[in-house]
């Protein structure tokens, strides 16, 4: 049995504190699966299916591990990491049933994930690049994001903070939204992921590939979207021509038009 899992809870004041949570029972990932088609009752479209899955199964093993703690960085991950996989989904509607299905599934608020994200993507359009870097590698001045801050201090000082894809992806949001250009340039990318690492008692080289991977895989879907709908347009054309032939054949030689 686990002795409980901490979590950072945003309070009125929109500052955060660090809540333990007992739990009593370690939930198994069918559990999690069983919740959630509980919840999403629809089908899930198949090239999306293993992205919903794959996602669930990540945010499952890191909400049992004893070590993990939710925070607004990995929920933008989470956030993220959804929006973008799940991009151009139909119907669209049936993409926050999905969210909240993942997260119902996992005990969790989807609500709060939603909020942390949005918290953190308006801090990162009030500053550039440079800022964003010089705040999460905890050089920025006292007087800059206290409150988050705060956050950064607290996961550069836990000596088994339990990193994750999700978190890194969090991070590399907030440098995304803070400035394009510099996420897209590879030596100013690896010279942020660097300091930040180095801040945040982080592992450099693993943070680096699974971002290269994120990227990669994100292309891929982008590629996969294309395909996709190349398929249904060509198809939908052929309906068409067919719907159309179909009338024709119906109408009499020499009837007006």
């Amino acid at each position: 049995m686990l002795l409980g899992k901490s979590a950072f809870t945003r309070e009125n004041e929109g500052k955060f504190s660090l809540t333990t949570h007992p739990v009593n029972n370690v939930r198994t990932v069918s559990d999690t699966k069983r919740a959630f088609y509980t919840i999403h009752t629809r089908p899930i479209n198949s090239i999306y299916r293993r992205v919903v899955e794959e996602l669930m199964v990540e945010m499952h093993l890191l909400s049992v591990n004893v070590d993990f703690n939710y925070d607004p960085i990995y929920a933008l991950g989470v956030v993220t990491t959804f929006d973008r996989f799940m991009q151009g989904y139909r119907p669209e509607d049936d993409k926050v049933s999905i969210f909240n299905g993942i997260c119902k599934g996992l005990e969790a608020d989807p609500h709060k994930y939603r909020q942390d994200a949005q918290w953190l993507e308006e801090i990162a359009s009030r500053h550039s690049g440079e800022e964003m870097v010089a705040l999460l590698s905890r050089s920025a001045g006292p007087e800059m994001e206290g409150d988050f801050q705060g956050i950064l201090g607290a996961i550069g000082a836990k000596p088994n903070f339990k990193y994750s894809r999700l978190f890194a992806v969090g991070l590399f949001t907030l440098l995304e939204q803070a400035d394009l250009e510099l996420v897209k340039n590879e030596k100013s990318r690896q010279d942020a992921v660097q300091s930040i690492c180095t801040a945040l008692n982080l592992p450099p080289d693993k943070l680096s590939k699974d971002l290269d991977l994120y990227r990669s895989n994100l292309e891929k879907m982008i590629q996969a979207r294309s395909v996709m709908d190349d398929i249904l347009a060509a198809d939908r054309k052929k309906r068409e021509d067919r719907a159309k032939q179909k009338g024709a054949a119906t109408v009499p030689p020499g009837s007006p038009e």
